[in-house]
């Protein structure tokens, strides 16, 4: 496929910028609604890269659409029916179509809600140093990448850009943000989690792991925000090569991750650049788990 040119930060015209995160800028429409891009940045250990990953902004928001659709009988999410045109100018159309979406303005909830299927990443790491995974203790014996006997929810903060995200448990969750809601989010995240990973081993892929996101609307309810199911926010492994034991292929951005831990990098900003090889394989396995999940 031809590349397009990567969209670092976007530059629109018709809009203020309220801010740019880690992977998508956003932008003020009015009391009600904003605008978000999801750019080509990619962030690795919560360090913005200084390249961008082509296409990526594009595939991730076809895949979190996707997703918000499928979970919209189930929770509430931020989308809206206006269209881009109508609130940006030609070249400011031209410049974020198919990477932009105008969402309702929302109360985001302070943390970010993880959900655990299989045994990977740092949860690998906390596992093999005490045998818990975010401070639950779990079955001895287990292996990298081995199913959990049940899925785990295990959130964490949300940390501005430039610093880490870090675990917390479930009496802290009910601190930040309530008992019962603490418990809606709980639930959901989990529900989601089953359903997701239940319709995508349907199409060859296991989702390993993921994290949600949510705010409060205008009348106080939970809605779903942000991004959902992506290869940005979730580990998606090839189910015809998955191995008990073995560090999974992956169709998600652990293959920078996998490359960033052979660099001689303190995972602080700023972070290195990524060769040509790392670019082109990340951006076709996203493309690939894009056309296995909605194609």
């Amino acid at each position: 496929m031809e590349r397009t040119t990567p969209l670092f930060e976007s530059q629109l015209k018709s809009l203020p910028l309220i801010k740019r995160g880690k992977v998508r800028d956003i932008y003020d429409i009015d009391k009600e609604r904003m605008l978000i891009v999801a750019t080509d940045r990619l962030s690795a250990f919560d360090v913005v890269l200084p390249t961008p990953i082509t296409d990526k902004g594009t595939i991730l928001t076809q895949l979190s659409n996707f997703w918000f659709n499928f979970t919209r009988k189930m929770i509430s999410n931020h989308l809206t029916d206006i269209k881009l045109a109508d609130v940006l100018s030609d070249a400011d159309y031209q410049q974020v179509h198919g990477r932009a979406v105008i969402v309702k303005k929302v109360k985001p909830l302070p943390i970010e809600a993880i959900v655990r299927g299989y045994l990977a990443g740092s949860g690998w790491k906390d596992y093999q140093k005490n045998g818990t995974l975010c401070g639950i203790t779990l079955p001895s014996g287990l292996q990298l990448a081995e199913k959990l006997p049940t899925p785990i929810y295990t959130p964490s903060t949300k940390a501005d850009l430039g610093y880490h995200d870090e675990n917390i448990d479930f009496i802290k969750t009910c601190e930040l943000i309530g008992q019962d809601l603490a418990m809606q989010v709980r639930e959901i995240s989990l529900d989601i989690y089953q359903k997701a990973h239940l319709y995508a081993a349907g199409r060859g892929i296991i989702i390993a792991d993921t994290k949600f996101e949510f705010g409060l609307d205008a009348e106080g309810q939970l809605i779903l925000i942000d991004e959902v199911l992506t290869s940005d926010s979730s580990r998606f492994w090839p189910m015809e090569s998955y191995q008990i034991g073995v560090s999974p292929k992956s169709f998600d951005k652990q293959f920078v991750r996998d490359y960033l831990e052979t660099l001689n990098w303190d995972k602080t900003p700023p972070g290195p650049s990524l060769p040509r090889e790392i670019i082109d394989h990340t951006v076709a396995k996203y493309r690939e788990a894009l056309q296995r999940l909605i194609v």
